[in-house]
């Protein structure tokens, strides 16, 4: 009794395991949903409502503004004040040209929601993983931990360490070895390349994806921030190889 499902949508591939279900339906409705966000939040899409914003075309407080955007804004709000800076959607290089690009936090936030509509149908058991920005209910196929595997920064057929865990958990890693020096300082606007990556885990995917690219941005020295964060925990991995961890992260991880 499990469903599989692969589906290539928001610029990345997402995957989906149900372990205790059979309903096609749920999968059904998960895929609906990313379409939704994806036409809402792309900033690839000229006609998104966020591409609009970005242009100035439609205010935050326009009617026409969804409550996903307005609250997702809100939220990307006090994050900027939560990190000085460090992570601000509203000074970010978009696709579209614009300076507003807050997909460092809708890909992690529609996986949560995503998660939470699952359980919102007594499903217990379930993975699912939108580029390697992961949620996680209940046990895997064996009734174990669930196990994560963090890609190694240079070589994309190895994996740099394995996380265990039992749901609700969520992982999320932001590097450049996927896209390239995407990740930009909004306090001067430079690419970042240090350090390889930095991997975030917690109890909600959404703030954790923000706190990975947080972390990222700040280098080792974010872990201290992470670590004032309570039930999140994670690690650096430094171009030299080395692995940095808060100390929470290493309960997270597996033999």
């Amino acid at each position: 009794m499990n469903l599989h499902h692969v589906e290539a949508v928001m610029g990345t591939t997402v995957s989906i395991d149900i372990l205790d279900s059979s309903d096609q339906s749920l999968v059904d409705e998960l895929v609906a949903w990313f379409h939704h966000v994806d036409d809402e939040f792309s900033p690839y899409k000229e006609a998104s409502p966020i591409s609009r914003i970005g242009r100035g075309e439609l205010a935050p407080t326009d009617a026409a503004v969804s409550d996903d955007i307005r609250a997702v804004l809100q939220r990307c709000g006090e994050l900027a004040e939560e990190t000085n800076g460090v992570f601000d959607v509203w000074s970010l290089p978009s696709p579209n040209g614009t300076r507003f690009n807050p997909c460092g936090y809708v890909k992690g936030w529609s996986v949560e929601r995503a998660a939470a509509l699952l359980r919102s149908h007594d499903v217990v058991d379930f993975c699912i993983n939108a580029g390697g920005d992961v949620a996680l209910g209940g046990r895997s196929h064996s009734g174990d931990r669930w196990r994560v595997g963090i890609r190694h920064p240079d070589d994309p057929m190895a994996v740099a360490l394995v996380l265990h865990g039992t749901g609700p958990l969520a992982v999320a890693t932001s590097g450049t070895y996927e896209r390239g020096a995407h990740i930009v300082d909004p306090r001067d606007g430079a690419p970042v390349t240090e350090p390889a990556s930095a991997t975030v885990v917690g109890p909600d995917l959404a703030d954790a994806d923000a706190y990975a690219t947080t972390v990222y941005v700040m280098g080792v020295d974010g872990l201290n921030w992470l670590a004032q964060h309570t039930g999140y925990s994670g690690c650096v991995i430094t171009r030299d190889g080395r692995l940095i961890t808060t100390e929470a992260f290493n309960a997270y991880r597996a033999a």
